[in-house]
């Protein structure tokens, strides 16, 4: 550090910010679930768990997407992800279902569309 007051350390660069975007930035709520999504997804998962097909999950708010992450055991990595990306509304959709390789298995606007791919086709049962 320098002794002298009006002086700066070469290392440190001044960084000019504008007030107004610094203030947006930093006052922005987490994304995250709303209450009705976040019952249909809760609903998917009890009955994949009734089914042995999964067992742990994890619910992630970040600044630009919420993240609800399935496992099947709690040490490995997610299975699939579902994901709520207010960013692409307009455009995809914001809910989309990723699985663990990174691959989008099924995008769109309506949560409960989007988890249609969880569903089961229907077996034959011969008696």
């Amino acid at each position: 550090m320098s002794k002298n007051p009006g002086q700066t350390n070469r290392g440190s660069a001044g960084v000019l910010v504008d007030l107004k975007e610094f203030r947006k930035d930093r006052d922005q709520p987490p994304t995250t679930f709303h209450r009705r999504e976040l019952d249909c997804i809760l609903r998917l998962y009890s009955r994949m768990v009734a089914d042995g097909e999964w067992r742990d999950y994890a619910i992630d708010h970040l600044k630009d997407r919420a993240v609800f992450s399935v496992f099947r055991r709690t040490s490995e990595v997610p299975l699939f992800r579902i994901e709520k990306n207010p960013k692409l509304a307009r455009k995809q959709g914001a809910f989309s279902v990723v699985a663990a390789g990174g691959l989008i298995i099924k995008r769109g606007h309506d949560l409960s569309q989007v988890l249609r791919v969880f569903d089961k086709a229907p077996k034959l049962v011969r008696g």
